[in-house]
């Protein structure tokens, strides 16, 4: 899809959200920030989405990502959705603290929305303030970029500016603004908020909206819900899979965090693990473990439940039958989440063509991991290297476990057409050197609190390429000395 540029400020905005009925979202006005200041903005993200920077200064730069200034052509929404928290429905959530300001089409026609997060209260404040505390702003934005460079779909950071507010929170804290860029905000939530209030017209135009925005190649389809749930289900699958082969744990993965077009959104309660632990939970509200780190395929599956109930109303075919249909079809989603999964853990242990044999030995890798509580991501750099060097230079543990570990891992990659060297570089392609390791994330906060970014600003351009070892950057690959090890992290918002 082609949409013709005209003469424009920054962005070429075509919204076509806001066509859909006035239920779908609230109009509203980003509140003017007091006295902002840009931190960071992601000029090669901005070229991607078409902007045209030629008579932009910092201080219109400022001015437009803070909420003060309008762009022509933006037109300013509050997007309603619902969600299940933690398992609890919540009919009635909404952008509470978010601003979609409008939809951009690119030069290559790829559509995204670009929403303020922290720009005021909007009608689905309830009794919040709408505003950003600083932290979460730096988290947001060092995540969303490392994930983005570690090529899992996920939002991405546009920019990030202090609003010269002081926000009350469990302290007095400085305030911030996040211009978050997505295909869409839309959730499993955003389903969900229609078919609560049984408002099956609703539900089918936004699963119309919706195919026709992100899942166009499926409009010939029969039965096209029911391919359009499959798709959808995939995408989070495989999205799942993929946080996990890089030690990533969501603290919040409710329905109004699922993004119906498979990116990761959210970026508060989560981390990256450093030791490897199964049942590792960051997120100070997860006391139970829902989310914890072996729960997030099964998580996945939960939330794509809800929003097959969503659908099933709105099928030709008799719901019982649907009923069943859905269910073979989540067992077979089940089986697609663990070949995708094994694929990917393959890979990171030099393995080309990986099958479902093979999970034992990745199994029993892991375990290895945990029993002994190694780091996750410096493991597996550790194993490549192994690789290259005489065992006698082995670093790990020499257990009776890792060495039958050894033993298989070397049969395996023997049985491979490829050579030792070429499975070392898909370990080297597949092995991040660099994650954004939570006591550095911490870091960059408190530095950030104190008006110094200089750590943030580090973090993000070393992070912007995380396969590529940094001789001068090494110790952002460190583990957590006792002292700086973060246990829980907090929405914060």
């Amino acid at each position: 899809m082609s949409v013709e540029i005209k003469e424009r400020d920054l962005f070429n905005f075509d919204n076509t959200y806001i066509k859909l009925p006035e239920d779908f979202y609230q109009k509203v006005s980003p509140s003017s920030a007091v006295a902002p200041k840009l931190i960071a903005f992601n000029t090669d993200l901005a070229r991607e989405l078409g902007a045209n920077l030629e008579s932009m200064d910092e201080n219109k730069l400022t001015d437009v990502f803070s909420g003060k200034e309008t762009l022509p052509g933006s037109m300013p929404i509050a997007q309603a959705y619902a969600g299940h928290q933690f398992g609890n429905f919540v009919p009635s959530l909404g952008d509470g603290r978010a601003i979609l300001i409008g939809e951009v089409v690119t030069p290559k026609g790829l559509r995204f929305d670009i929403q303020l997060k922290g720009s005021g209260q909007t009608p689905f404040s309830r009794r919040g303030d709408g505003r950003s505390a600083l932290g979460p702003v730096i988290r947001e934005y060092i995540l969303s970029e490392a994930m983005h460079a570690l090529k899992i779909p996920t939002t991405r950071a546009l920019a990030a500016v202090t609003s010269g507010d002081q926000v009350y929170r469990e302290n007095i804290v400085p305030g911030g603004i996040l211009t978050r860029v997505a295909s869409s905000h839309i959730r499993v939530g955003t389903f969900e908020y229609f078919s609560c209030r049984d408002n099956l017209n609703a539900v089918k135009q936004l699963t119309d909206y919706t195919i026709n925005r992100h899942y166009h190649e499926l409009i010939a389809c029969e039965n096209i819900y029911f391919e359009f749930f499959k798709a959808v289900a995939k995408r989070k699958l495989s999205l799942v899979a993929k946080w996990m082969s890089v030690g990533f744990i969501h603290g919040v993965m409710n329905t109004d965090n699922t993004s119906i077009c498979g990116e990761t959104i959210d970026f508060g309660p989560c981390a990256f693990m450093d030791q490897f632990n199964y049942q590792k939970v960051f997120s100070s509200i997860d006391r139970n473990g829902r989310y914890a780190y072996q729960n997030q395929a099964n998580m996945a599956l939960w939330n794509l439940s809800s929003l097959a109930n969503c659908l099933i109303p709105i099928m030709d075919t008799d719901s019982d039958e649907m009923s069943r249909i859905f269910k073979e079809e989540f067992e077979k989603l089940s089986e697609y989440f663990n070949t995708i999964w094994t694929q990917e853990m393959g890979k990171k242990l030099g393995l080309f063509s990986v099958t479902q044999k093979d999970q034992g030995l990745i199994h029993g890798w892991l375990h290895y991991l945990e029993k002994e509580s190694l780091d996750f991501t410096n493991s597996f750099q550790d194993l490549t290297g192994l690789l290259s060097q005489d065992e006698s230079q082995n670093i790990f543990p020499g257990t009776s476990e890792f060495n039958h570990f050894l033993s298989s891992w070397k049969k395996r990659l023997g049985q491979q057409a490829q050579d030792i060297e070429e499975s070392k570089n898909l370990m080297r392609q597949s092995n991040p050197v660099f994650i954004p390791r939570n006591h550095q994330v911490e870091k960059a906060i408190a530095q950030a609190m104190e008006g110094n970014y200089e750590h943030f600003h580090r973090l993000n351009h070393v992070l912007a390429n995380p396969f590529t070892d940094q001789e001068e950057h090494q110790a952002l690959r460190d583990v957590p000395k006792e002292d700086e090890v973060v246990h829980q992290t907090f929405c914060g918002t």
